[in-house]
């Protein structure tokens, strides 16, 4: 599974991650590591490109427009936490988006008021399901922490593991830890999310409880990418979980998602 930390716009968090785990022996057991620093580990180096804010790389242009559909049919649902503000405030030379005339953009939000989960939430699902795309947006404006088991068609890692433990062939899939709570259910689950760690469901925002409405514009949004985090293929799983920082509405972070799924 990936293990994911949600960096939605919110300053509450010093570090979100999402954690893919490996298949294994104990394909229970997740392992989740920590930083409060924000940044990763020392341990952990760039092997890639210095990486540039808002870039595309050469020939990944298409690619990018497509996965931008998503969150425009959703408008935006999934890029801020809940109860966000911006404002300006003085250069203290910590990361901001934007530095203007020695001020910067001071990001807020109210996800800090809400219960966290000791242990992050376990969520079966795959890339391609309008009805998992409900909960991921859920989860990023609740800024939470999530083991995530993909579940692609014909996939032998993690798919019978959700039908063994809840016993239908069925996606999204929600275990918390915390509660010992298996919920079936996009619905279901959004509002176990909103009830159990945030401000309820009366506050779950419109396009997360417009009802066809709601899964017409993800099912339209992922219309670009079709087929796309849908099917496994072979892949060789590593001996630990993979983090990954991740938003919901990224299209950068959407088409990683979908190799991650398919690669289970």
């Amino acid at each position: 599974p990936t293990l994911q930390r949600s960096t939605t716009k919110s300053v509450a968090r010093t570090s979100r991650r999402t954690t893919h785990t490996p298949r294994s022996t104990s394909q229970d057991q997740a392992v989740t590591t920590t930083s409060t620093s924000g940044a990763a580990p020392a341990a952990f180096k760039n092997i890639g490109p210095t990486p540039q804010r808002f870039a595309v790389a050469e020939g990944q242009l298409g690619s990018i427009a497509a996965a931008s559909l998503p969150a425009v049919m959703r408008f935006g649902l999934g890029a801020l936490t809940y109860g966000y503000q911006a404002g300006l405030a003085a250069d203290d030379g910590k990361y901001t988006v934007v530095k203007v005339g020695g001020q910067k953009v001071s990001e807020t939000s109210a996800v800090s008021q809400f219960k966290r989960p000791a242990q992050p939430l376990e969520l079966y699902e795959f890339e391609g399901c309008p009805f998992c795309k409900k909960v991921r947006e859920a989860v990023s404006i609740l800024d939470l922490d999530l083991i995530v088991r993909p579940c692609p068609k014909d996939g032998a890692t993690w798919r019978p593991q959700a039908i063994q433990l809840g016993g239908k062939k069925q996606f999204p899939f929600l275990v918390d830890p915390n509660t010992g709570k298996q919920i079936y259910e996009s619905d279901d689950i959004v509002k176990y999310l909103f009830n159990e760690y945030g401000p309820g469901e009366a506050e779950i925002p419109f396009l997360l409880r417009a009802g066809l409405l709601t899964t017409l514009t993800a099912g339209l949004g992922l219309a670009a990418r079709a087929g796309r985090g849908n099917q496994a293929r072979k892949s060789k799983l590593p001996e630990k979980p993979l983090v990954v920082w991740m938003y919901e509405a990224s299209p950068f972070v959407k088409v990683v998602r979908e190799v991650l799924c398919e690669l289970e």
